[in-house]
């Protein structure tokens, strides 16, 4: 019955697909031959007018919630799917189609065991955003305080489960049938989604994160992050405080504002370094629409339903081999993948590095709008397959984060040098926390292969050498 259900979710995906005209998608990338695009094409010929991107946000728009969430981290990558798409596959992130909801009404009052009017006033049952699991609405508390108040869809759990159990099944069915590629780890990378957007389905969590994230910024004084209304706040409605700005991609506005666009470069990336590397809790969803820019130059950031963790040894490690490649010491970086058990021992350190050189080199010292991350990404994936390094699904949404930092700071401000923004902050971090930390962590590491190795050569070697002759082995 599982396998059946799974087959004809696949049968309606494709429906989907093919009824957009997903099949141009898939001519253009030489996946399927012409003559089969002519055969079943007919029905879907006007669709040929629509740009690559505009046809798969229509595909992931009407698949549904989970997949609209796929389109969101999609439209991160231009470096994959080009800039074009990626604006186009943006709009999933908050500008998704949204009608007034008369229902919505019972159903907060339901979940709030309360009648509305008692709690807001005049509220509109029209969301002012919708997104791919929630409601966003804007109303007023009855003492006048202007809130956010977030909804998710009736059903979603529902549907978010259904699809979950169809990736798993075939991540399973991928390794059993392509062995080669259990080194990406696609089940483990399921898992870490399925986590990812469990978290998201309980409202509760995101407040929590939210006040978390708070408490880590309180002294720093640029970044913003909205009050949580927790009396108000249940497993399926959030209430915080509404934050008016400028979303940090409308650079004409901020510059008509008079805002200065590079010291908000410097802010945003600054808040980025110290959520990752200082608090190991950093906002994992930083699209355009999720950071404001308030009237006193503050960034708030809102909608904390991802969020990312590093425990501190990840980040020592990370930070280390973010400091080797700003020093240009590709040995030192190489070494730090070996510590970290990123690259397997039986591989060349020395090999290692000479391909950690081809990738660094081309970016120290260039600005952001020459540094083509698509090729970037092309030469590591290579050198993940050449060294046989697993995928590491911990680290998945920091390298997306990074990605989106990068592509904002481009949007900031074409001409900067991210590295250089970045090296004064790693620099004094890493003087500040690695020198130390690094000394335990490699005599911890040599520890450890002494244990493991060392040591029982030596018991062994011991022991033959006081055995009596007639017990020694050759």
């Amino acid at each position: 019955m599982f396998v059946l259900l799974n087959i004809l979710r696949l049968l309606k995906i494709a429906f989907v697909f093919y009824k957009r005209g997903g099949l141009f998608l898939l001519y253009d990338r030489g996946i399927i031959p012409r003559t089969l695009i002519c055969f079943l094409s007919i029905p879907i010929l006007h669709n040929r007018s629509l740009s690559k991107g505009r046809i798969l946000k229509l595909i992931l728009q009407d698949l549904g919630s989970f997949f609209i969430k796929f389109g969101q981290t999609l439209a991160t990558r231009s470096d994959l799917i080009g800039d074009a798409a990626a604006q186009e596959l943006a709009e999933l992130q908050d500008r998704l189609p949204s009608k007034d909801n008369p229902h919505i009404i019972k159903y907060i009052e339901k979940e709030l065991n309360c009648r509305l009017v008692d709690l807001f006033e005049n509220f509109n049952t029209q969301p002012i955003a919708t997104a791919s699991i929630a409601h966003v609405f804007k109303t007023k508390l009855s003492t006048g305080q202007e809130v956010a108040l977030k909804v998710l869809k009736p059903g979603i759990e529902k549907e978010f489960k259904k699809d979950i159990k169809l990736f798993f099944w075939l991540a399973k069915i991928t390794e059993k049938i392509c062995p080669s590629l259990k080194r990406l780890k696609l089940i483990e990378i399921v898992e870490t989604f399925a986590d990812t957007t469990k978290s998201e389905m309980d409202l509760r969590l995101e407040a929590a994160a939210a006040s978390e994230l708070s408490e880590n910024h309180r002294n720093d004084k640029k970044i913003y992050i909205p009050k949580v209304y927790w009396h108000l706040t249940t497993k399926r409605i959030l209430v915080t405080e509404w934050i008016d700005g400028i979303p940090i991609y409308k650079t004409k506005l901020l510059k008509q504002a008079k805002y200065d666009l590079k010291e908000i470069l410097y802010n945003f990336t600054s808040m980025f370094l110290n959520q990752a590397y200082r608090d190991g809790f950093f906002h994992a969803d930083l699209h355009a629409g999720n950071i404001l820019i308030m009237k006193n130059s503050n960034i708030a950031l809102i909608d904390f339903g991802i969020m990312g963790r590093l425990d501190k040894k990840t980040r020592f490690y990370l930070a280390q081999i973010l400091k080797g490649f700003l020093d240009r010491n590709y040995n030192y970086v190489a070494k730090i993948h070996f510590k970290a058990g990123y690259v397997p021992r039986h591989k060349s350190i020395g090999n290692f590095a000479q391909a950690c050189r081809a990738i660094g080199e081309p970016i120290v010292g260039l600005p952001s709008n020459k540094i083509s991350v698509g090729k970037l990404l092309s030469h590591l994936f290579k050198v993940t397959k050449d060294f046989d390094m697993p995928t590491q699904p911990q680290l998945l949404l920091i390298q997306k984060t990074t990605v989106v930092v990068e592509g904002i700071g481009t949007i900031l401000d074409p001409s900067a040098n991210l590295w250089k923004i970045a090296e004064p902050w790693i620099k004094t971090w890493s003087a500040k926390h690695l020198k130390f930390d690094a000394k335990i962590v490699d005599n911890l590491t040599e520890l450890a292969n002494f244990l493991n190795n060392d040591f029982k050569n030596f018991l062994k070697n011991k022991y033959q050498s006081q055995a009596p002759e007639s017990v020694k082995t050759t």
